[in-house]
Formats: C-alpha cells, sequence, structure tokens
C-alpha cells in the first residue's frame, strides 16, 4: 500500500475520481516550490472544479429530496467546499511556469452553510422534542435517544434556545437508579468484619452514563432496579499438611587414588611422578517435604429484579477463593547430593496456618471487584 501511495500521482486520482485526493496532492506538490510545475497548476484547477460541481450537485440533490434529515448531510457538504477553497488560498494567484495564471470558481457558502446549520439543529431539536413526549410517559430509551439528538446540535451552535433545560430533563428521565443490596443466606457463620467488608465495596464506582448505583435506601429516590448479592455458600477447608520425603543421589569427585600394577605397587608416568585418578564416590541426602495448605471459598449469586414489573431478570454465580500454601522441608545426609530444586526449598520451616476470619476476608476482597465486573457486564439489562 505505501509503495503503491508513492507511486500515484494528482493526475492518476483525478482520473480515478478522487478529486479531493488529487487536490491534497497536486497543493503538496506546488506548495513552497519557486516554479509551478505547469502540469500540477492543471491537475489542480480541473480537480478543484470537479470536486466543487460534484458537492454544489450532490447538495442541490438533497435539498430537493425536501427531507429535514438530509440537512446534516448538506451542512457537511457546504463545509468540504469551504475547507477546500480554505487549503488553496494560501496559494493565489496561482501562476504555472509559463506565466499563465490559474482560474478557480470559488463558491460563496457562508450564508448556505448557515442555513444548513440552522435547519439541521432544528430537526435533531425536533427529534428530540418528539422523544421527549415518550419519555415523559416513562419511556427511558426515548429520553436516551433524546440526548443522543440534542448533543448533535453541538455540532452546530453552542448555545440553542433551550437545549440545556432541555438536555438536563433527558438527563433525568433517562437515568436509572439502582439499589445494591447484600444478604447473607449462608448457612455457615460469616464473621462481621467479612460481610462489612462485602458490604462496603463501592458501588458509585459502577456508575456510567444512565445508570447510577446506591448502597442504601434513599426515601425520595424511586428506585428502578435493585441488584440483590446473595452470599450462599461459605466454606474454609481444614489446614492440610502433606509430607513426602525422598532421596537425592549423584556421583562426584572425592579425592584421588594411585594407579596400582599386579603386585600393588604404585604406576609411576615417564617422568617419575605416581599416577593418580580421580576417585568416584556416590553420595545420597534424604529430604523430607511438607505442603502445608488451606483454602477459603466464597460462592454468591447476583440476582437483577426490575422493581417496576416486580420480576428477575437475571442471575448471575460468583465465586471467590483465597488459598494458603507454603512449602518447608529438611534434609539430613550429604549436602552435596541435593538437587538444585531440593536446595531452593531446604531451610524453610512450617509457618501458623492463617484464622478462617482472615482467609474469608482475603476471598472477600477477591469477591468485590468480580461482583463489580459482573454486574457493569449485566448494565445493559437496566435501560
Amino acid at each position: 500500500m505505501l509503495f503503491a501511495v508513492a507511486c500515484t500521482t494528482p493526475q492518476k486520482l483525478l482520473e480515478s475520481g478522487a478529486y479531493d485526493a488529487s487536490v491534497q496532492l497536486a497543493l503538496k506538490k506546488l506548495s513552497g516550490k519557486k516554479v509551478k510545475k505547469a502540469k500540477y497548476v492543471d491537475v489542480l484547477e480541473t480537480a478543484f472544479a470537479k470536486a466543487t460541481e460534484r458537492d454544489m450537485q450532490e447538495a442541490n440533490r438533497l435539498k430537493q429530496e425536501n427531507r429535514e434529515s438530509n440537512w446534516a448531510r448538506i451542512h457537511d457538504l457546504y463545509q468540504r467546499i469551504d475547507r477546500r477553497q480554505k487549503s488553496i488560498e494560501p496559494l493565489l494567484p496561482l501562476i504555472d511556469q509559463h506565466g499563465l495564471k490559474a482560474d478557480f470558481l470559488f463558491v460563496r457558502v457562508d450564508g448556505l452553510e448557515n442555513e444548513a446549520r440552522e435547519n439541521a439543529a432544528a430537526y435533531h431539536y425536533g427529534r428530540a422534542k418528539d422523544y421527549l413526549k415518550d419519555a415523559q410517559n416513562g419511556d427511558r430509551v426515548a429520553a436516551r435517544n433524546a440526548y443522543s439528538e440534542l448533543e448533535k446540535i453541538g455540532e452546530y451552535f453552542r448555545d440553542y434556545r433551550d437545549e440545556d433545560k432541555l438536555m438536563s430533563l433527558a438527563r433525568d428521565l433517562g437515568t436509572a437508579h439502582i439499589l445494591v443490596e447484600v444478604e447473607n443466606k449462608a448457612q455457615a457463620y460469616l464473621p462481621h468484619r467479612v460481610e462489612n467488608a462485602i458490604r462496603s465495596f463501592p458501588v458509585a464506582d459502577l456508575a456510567n452514563r444512565w445508570n447510577v448505583y446506591y448502597a442504601e435506601p434513599n426515601a425520595n429516590i424511586e428506585f428502578d432496579y435493585k441488584v440483590v448479592v446473595k452470599i450462599g455458600d461459605i466454606r474454609v477447608s481444614p489446614s492440610l499438611v502433606q509430607e513426602r520425603s525422598y532421596e537425592d543421589a549423584c556421583e562426584i569427585e572425592d579425592g584421588f587414588e594411585y594407579v596400582l600394577d599386579e603386585r600393588g605397587n604404585v604406576i609411576k608416568d615417564t617422568l617419575g611422578n605416581d599416577i593418580k585418578v580421580p576417585r568416584k564416590v556416590i553420595v545420597r541426602a534424604n529430604v523430607l517435604e511438607s505442603l502445608q495448605r488451606k483454602d477459603a471459598t466464597m460462592q454468591a449469586t447476583l440476582e437483577f429484579y426490575d422493581l417496576h414489573t416486580k420480576q428477575l431478570i437475571d442471575a448471575q454465580p460468583i465465586t471467590a477463593t483465597a488459598a494458603f500454601e507454603h512449602y518447608a522441608s529438611t534434609f539430613w545426609g550429604d549436602p552435596r547430593a541435593l538437587s538444585p530444586e531440593s536446595r531452593n526449598r531446604i531451610g524453610s520451616s512450617p509457618r501458623p496456618f492463617p484464622a478462617d476470619e482472615d482467609l474469608l476476608l482475603q476471598a472477600s476482597e477477591k469477591l468485590k471487584p468480580a461482583l463489580k465486573r459482573r454486574i457493569a457486564d449485566r448494565s445493559s439489562l437496566m435501560i
């Protein structure tokens, strides 16, 4: 693709109907050059005229359709014409290497653009008002659509009629108020510290553009949905110690021994020195390894209720586990026999097992972000 772009010329772009690309490339070829090559000036003049003609024809065609929804597109076309005209202004008057002056017919788009801007804004304003009628009858989707239409007006005007007031109304009508509650349904005892930790997860962090979450009931707010976190099962495993013993063995060099002849005499080399060879021995070490393990599992169910219909609309199971795991290892025998793996574990001592409550607290801290992610993932249900 890069090679193709590098080989493209303004003339080829013009012939393919890519008028704006042709204009931009021709401008690049001409800008900053003392001598303006005639071929680039000719292409720029032709591509500019064709692009302007094309856009004006399209704008007129859209006007003749007499559809209010066309005004945004008409406005875009006039803006494109204006940008194109401004892009060549720095080169004017444009005179080529032969002394010929290029002729560019500019369109007075200010009035046309203002007309299109007014009509496009009015179109979105009217649609917003229509949506708000349905929104005031309890249709939150309509309220959000109204807000979207009013946002589009910002592309044309900073302040438009009572846009701010209507946007505030649309936001109020389009916002879903969601109560998040925690219910302990576990058969096992749940320490208060753990239950408080679960209840304390910041539901305000869940808020998005249209959903607001609350951790406590409020008599002044009519809630639309309720999310119930039901703690269903809590398990703490017994403290487990698993032991295994094994032997490491290897052959090593341990000193040397003399080479003897058949009579038991030391053999000497040609220089008269005693001949010695390394002595190989097998060394062994017995390793005792213990694995300490204990874990806590907390299971919950997220239930989503529509408070207007009093119906359960979704249920999601969630599980979080906190685990304590520790290796301790000792040995007896020759340390030279230890493998690298055994050597890395030697020296660690058994640790005290954590209390049940501490492990449950760790599990609850893992559960909270999982709950937040799942609620956020299901926010599309609450509209």
